[in-house]
């Protein structure tokens, strides 16, 4: 489950990667969120280059995660970006006021991801004792 939700969530960040490259040369014919500056929390790296390197990184390191400590890192992690999710949401919501499907898209996942690590972490902790 959590290899399919990295895979969709890289599928719209490629999306809106492209978009956002479009959008730096000038081509896009409609306003778009890849336009605002919070599509660009960290400087001049674009949310979705973030995005692209996440969720594969994400995907294949659960697949090697044993140790506790490198559980409970990839939690912090998946916790972060879904509450960076929770910010960026909001601000769709009630600053930026755009529609974006794959925004909304990356976000549930975000929030998937973080729901299903947690719950495949507190299970994977508790076998260990």
């Amino acid at each position: 489950m959590i290899t399919v939700l990295c895979g969709v969530g890289l599928y719209a960040a490629l999306f809106m990667l492209r978009k956002s490259v479009k959008a730096g040369r000038g081509e896009l014919r409609e306003p778009s969120v890849v336009q605002t500056p919070r599509a660009r929390l960290l400087g001049r790296i674009p949310n979705a280059l973030l995005g692209a390197v996440y969720y594969p990184a994400f995907g294949v390191a659960v697949w090697f995660a044993d140790r506790p400590w490198e559980i409970l890192t990839l939690l912090t992690i998946c916790a972060f970006a879904a509450a960076v999710s929770s910010v960026l949401g909001y601000s769709l919501l009630f600053v930026t006021r755009m529609p974006c499907l794959y925004c909304w898209t990356s976000h549930a996942i975000n929030w998937s991801l973080a729901l299903c690590y947690a719950i495949f972490s507190l299970a994977a902790l508790g076998a260990g004792r």
